[in-house]
């Protein structure tokens, strides 16, 4: 089978789309990758790239074509706006062009924007193949939850750009079960949406604890609640700092790894109120996470209480169950209900630092045996729902039989 994935983020990008890639290849499928120029999560272009030529490329034997786009910069929303439209329009235009060949199918990688969705149309237009649309985040939802877009007349005018893409895709793969009557909504029938969990990739697995390793990375040796991923304003991590206030004196440290648009804000707030339990470390590669991972007692989820994110089900909790280390949670909806499930730890309502701060006592106050058990239970859970070689099966399935029916 010959795939087209069209994607605005791709390698060196850190998107799970890399491994999807990747693992369809090394299962005997031709893959074509049509993207951007990588500048994410830093706005500007990565070294090698300037964003203003077609660029045509090889990830590993894996074919890559690369379209002029804007960088995404920071903390802008006309900036943003601006790369999310130019990816779109350069695809639109250049894409039927430069990825002519004969595919069996289009797959869409949709993390967001939704914007992904029109050089996918244009191309099912010109060489009448189906699109199978992975979505990750919905929209217009995702963008008043943000706040990106608040004003009603252009939020309707973005959802019915969705029914549009919707309307054009021969299957739609959503990440959480609660998207479904969503997407329903904008007029797509059940029997076209299908539920496609996002897995975690095979080096996310339990490691021993390395307490030198821990000391290079500036690691305290205390009880450690680790938070990785984007500092942003749907992680709630205000909330979280108040907790870390209220446990200063509990001998609990606190732990962000990563970047985003409230990490300013986030390291000001912890100067200012003299948190000495808080510490923050750069971005990480992906490969490294799981030792990372390792070094803390209890890794750490959080969103807002926003009703968006009770649907969402964020990609870290697949990392961290697959990491079998014990997991505190503060958040709703279905990312809550995983954590109860699977028995991997604690969970309490979003914004409720009081209550997150208590979670965190309790935890400190199990035994290091008691913990390793919630951990054990998460990797058993993650085994049975999210593994990587059962999960790209189903995805290679479904992918040859839409292929097949045109």
């Amino acid at each position: 089978m010959h795939l087209l994935v069209v994607t605005q983020y791709f390698w060196p990008e850190n998107f799970r789309i890399n491994d999807i890639v990747t693992g369809l290849h090394q299962r005997g499928h031709r893959v074509t990758v049509l993207t951007g120029h990588p500048n994410y999560p830093s706005g500007a272009f990565t070294d090698g790239y300037r964003g203003r030529r077609v660029k045509i490329e090889q990830y590993g034997e894996i074919k890559v074509i690369r379209v002029p786009m804007l960088p995404r910069g920071q903390n802008s929303g006309l900036r943003l706006a601006l790369n999310y439209l130019s990816f779109a329009l350069s695809a639109s235009v250049l894409g039927p062009r430069l990825a002519n060949d004969r595919y069996h199918a289009i797959f869409v990688y949709e993390p967001s924007p939704m914007t992904v969705g029109f050089p996918a149309m244009m191309l099912k237009a010109l060489s009448r193949r189906p699109i199978v649309f992975y979505l990750q985040d919905l929209w217009p939802e995702s963008l008043a939850a943000t706040g990106f877009v608040t004003h009603p007349f252009l939020l309707k005018a973005v959802e019915q750009m969705v029914r549009l893409i919707y309307r054009a895709c021969d299957e739609i793969l959503v990440t959480s079960r609660a998207f479904i009557p969503r997407v329903q909504r904008l007029g797509v029938k059940a029997n076209k949406i299908h539920y496609y969990p996002q897995y975690a990739e095979d080096f996310y697995k339990p490691q021993p604890i390395d307490l030198d390793w821990s000391r290079k990375q500036q690691l305290s040796d205390g009880f450690k609640i680790m938070f990785a991923g984007n500092m942003g304003t749907a992680q709630d991590l205000f909330s979280v700092l108040e907790a870390a206030r209220l446990t200063r004196d509990q001998g609990i440290e606190w732990v962000f790894v990563g970047n985003g648009s409230v990490k300013s804000e986030l390291q000001q707030q912890v100067s200012g109120h003299k948190l000495q339990n808080v510490h923050f470390l750069a971005s990480r590669p992906s490969i490294e996470m799981p030792q990372m991972f390792a070094q803390a007692d209890v890794l750490l989820v959080s969103l807002t209480a926003d009703e968006l994110f009770t649907l969402t089900v964020p990609a870290k909790l697949q990392s961290y169950l697959a990491c079998g280390r014990p997991v505190l949670g503060s958040l709703g909806g279905e990312g809550a209900e995983i954590i109860r499930e699977s028995g991997a730890g604690l969970v309490v309502p979003p914004e409720r630092p009081q209550e997150l701060a208590e979670a965190a006592i309790r935890l400190k106050a199990m035994t290091a045996q008691q913990r390793a058990e919630l951990g054990r239970r998460g990797r058993t859970y993650f085994d049975q729902n999210f593994e990587r070689e059962s999960l790209l099966t189903e995805l290679e399935e479904k992918l040859t039989e839409v292929g097949n029916r045109i």
